[in-house]
């Protein structure tokens, strides 16, 4: 299983190179939060996942503790209240609370190996899930509240608990989808919208993820070059070391770039998903790391393919960070413990 840390090393390097490219007064830092998230993937290790399993119901309400403080007291940035700001960096709590998340639902439905009072069960793990899911959602940041779903539906599906209550939540949510449009912000809507009718121009949504095509586009088969990418230096395409890291990638090292770091990517998968089926083996025994994994598998690949695709065009622009490629040391370091917790 050690051998995943080889593509998350190499894509790391990826992303090294495109931060040197587009915003190197940046460089130090990202390497320092890298340096920090792998002291945070050996102290897990050293620790080891017993500690934390135990006590995963106080990093549960801890971290629930910091999103109600960041949306009364967090730094506002562009009209969101995500962040905590320590003076020297900004901490955002919603990325840890990912990690900590599936580890608390792994434990919750790894205790009981039969569900005696299935609706009851399914109920109370529905209430942790909705209040910060609700509260993430009004910081408001529907790109990490939508990553909760991925993860809530995805281990509750191989939880045990009875699928019917996966299919009446499905359902309902389906039903409610036309409500749930009108507590949307202008400019998820906008977003939206613009993705549906790509030639609308409201809030700028449109002008994004134009660039984002036209940047990705520009870098043809071998890329521009090294701090090259005149889409990225000028300013036209925005966030370009963060939501859109991967049109700033692709518009210098091209296709073939970005094909490799999508090549990688698929590798870690292949990992995760090689270890899941080993455990499903003996899924009694081995249920909680089943779950831990499964859940983090899905918060990982939800992630890749929606910022991906947004970057390409191909889904609506949903403020949704690149593993490893994003600039941002709270994804970064999140992303490091939560990888560490995989390894038994």
């Amino acid at each position: 299983m050690l051998g995943i840390l080889l593509p998350v090393i190499l894509i790391y390097v990826f992303s090294v190179f495109n931060l040197i490219g587009i915003k190197k007064e940046l460089l130090f830092i990202h390497l320092f939060y890298f340096a920090v998230g792998l002291v945070g993937f050996i102290l897990v290790r050293y620790i080891g996942n017993k500690f934390f399993k135990q006590n995963s119901i106080f990093f549960y309400w801890f971290f629930v503790g910091m999103l109600i403080v960041t949306y009364i007291i967090g730094a506002e940035v562009k009209g969101s209240q995500r962040w905590i700001d320590l003076g020297f960096t900004r901490f955002q709590p919603s990325e840890f609370f990912k990690i900590f998340f599936i580890l608390f639902l792994a434990d919750f439905y790894s205790r009981k190996r039969r569900f005696d009072n299935a609706s009851l069960y399914f109920l109370k793990g529905f209430i942790y899930f909705l209040i910060p899911t609700f509260i993430i959602f009004k910081e408001p940041d529907l790109g990490s509240a939508m990553v909760l779903v991925v993860i809530y539906i995805v281990m509750t599906l191989f939880s045990g608990i009875p699928k019917k209550y996966i299919f009446y939540l499905i359902l309902i949510t389906t039903l409610t989808l036309p409500v749930s449009w009108h507590f949307l912000h202008d400019y998820q809507k906008s977003r939206f919208l613009a993705f549906v009718n790509f030639h609308i121009k409201n809030e700028n949504a449109s002008y994004n993820m134009t660039q984002a095509i036209i940047t990705s586009g520009s870098g043809q088969l071998a890329g521009r070059g090294l701090a090259m990418g005149k889409q990225s230096k000028l300013y036209f395409l925005p966030e370009y070391h963060t939501d859109f890291a991967f049109s700033s990638l692709v518009e210098q090292f091209g296709f073939v770039g970005g094909g490799t770091v999508i090549a990688l990517y698929l590798v870690i998968s292949f990992f995760i998903l090689y270890k899941l089926y080993e455990l499903y083996k003996n899924f009694d025994t081995h249920k909680f790391q089943f779950l831990y994994i499964a859940g983090f598998f899905s918060f990982v690949f939800f992630q890749i393919v929606v910022n991906v695709g947004m970057n390409l065009g191909i889904v609506p622009i949903a403020g949704i960070t690149l593993p490893l490629v994003s600039y941002g040391g709270s994804s970064l370091i999140a992303f490091f413990i939560g990888l560490g917790f995989m390894f038994e």
